[in-house]
């Protein structure tokens, strides 16, 4: 009788002692099949990173291959400035011109006033030539995040995309006995054209910020200059950077109930004629992988949509003089 529950005491021992070992066998199992999935997760994620940065990569290898492809098929401009004086490009037109027909390009020339000479690029095709252009963009190359002693001298190439600098700009438009037109043209992918054309347009020195001055509006663009609410209206104002805050947000502005301490951070550090941001900036950001356009032209009615105008892939702002010796004529 001892024996037998020695037997069964021992047997209790056995199976309490299995049971043990059996729990932590199924907890350490548990534990390693967690383990599993979590390494198998962390693989994926890892995955789906590389994946997504291949992705990124063949995106902008797309962008660059379009860009290469556009200038393939854009009629090339002569690539060293013709050595061709003039006060500008209208008057190198009414000089030249007159002898032959003068090409768009690039020329030298030495505004009145002008401590020198400088070279810009001459639209002789544009609306019967003579045209200033301050100002192009096409396919986003150039960043127009600039400070604001980058754009008072200018960036970027003249033979593709650049802002033209706020000092030449002045020198231009601030010669005796002219008056200048300014054109703004926007094309969407589709080749549908807007403008917004004004009639008068000069700028003050840079000791008042290079406010903008416009005439008379005219165009199916909408003139979002001047907006459609006295606080939209960007004429008169100065010239901002993310550096130099003249855009009239004091302390801050409101856009589209957001708080905004800067129009320029608002619109990714870029240089413009802000009030309180207003409608229109044409050196926003482009965004091409998600084919996003972070310009501002609101009132656009060609093409009818927005967000048509939101895929415009070309700006052309350009001015144009007329001498008082042409207009008394």
């Amino acid at each position: 009788m001892l024996t037998t529950c020695i037997f069964l005491r021992e047997h209790q021992l056995m199976h309490q002692l299995n049971s043990r070992n059996l729990q932590n066998s199924l907890a350490e199992y548990a534990r390693s099949t967690k383990k599993l999935v979590r390494d198998m997760m962390d693989d994926q994620q890892s995955s789906l990173d590389y994946l997504s940065n291949q992705v990124n990569e063949l995106m902008n290898k797309l962008v660059l291959l379009n860009t290469v492809i556009l200038r393939k098929h854009l009629d090339p401009l002569p690539y060293k400035a013709v050595q061709s004086h003039g006060l500008d490009c209208t008057h190198i037109k009414d000089t030249v011109g007159s002898v032959s027909k003068t090409p768009s390009g690039l020329y030298i020339i030495h505004p009145e006033g002008s401590n020198h000479p400088f070279e810009v690029l001459c639209d002789m095709d544009f609306r019967g030539g003579g045209w200033t252009v301050i100002q192009k963009r096409t396919v986003g190359i150039v960043q127009f995040q600039r400070t604001w002693s980058e754009y008072l001298d200018g960036f970027g190439d003249l033979n593709g995309e650049f802002w033209l600098g706020l000092r030449k700009i002045f020198d231009i438009v601030n010669q005796k006995a002219t008056h200048f037109n300014l054109y703004v043209d926007l094309e969407s992918e589709n080749e549908k054209h807007a403008y917004a054309s004004y009639d008068g347009f000069w700028i003050e020195d840079e000791t008042c910020s290079f406010k903008i001055h416009l005439g008379h509006y005219s165009g199916n663009a909408g003139d979002a200059f001047r907006g459609y609410r006295r606080e939209d209206n960007q004429n008169s104002m100065p010239f901002s950077t993310f550096d130099v805050d003249n855009d009239g947000c004091r302390p801050m502005c409101t856009i589209k109930g957001q708080p905004v301490k800067s129009c320029s951070n608002f619109s990714d550090n870029a240089g413009w004629w802000f009030n309180k941001c207003g409608l229109a900036n044409l050196n926003g950001v482009l965004h091409y992988t998600e084919r996003l356009l972070d310009l501002w032209w609101s009132g656009c009615q060609v093409p009818a949509q927005a967000e048509d105008i939101a895929l415009a892939n070309r700006i052309h702002l350009s001015a144009e003089s007329h001498y008082a010796a042409d207009t008394a004529g």
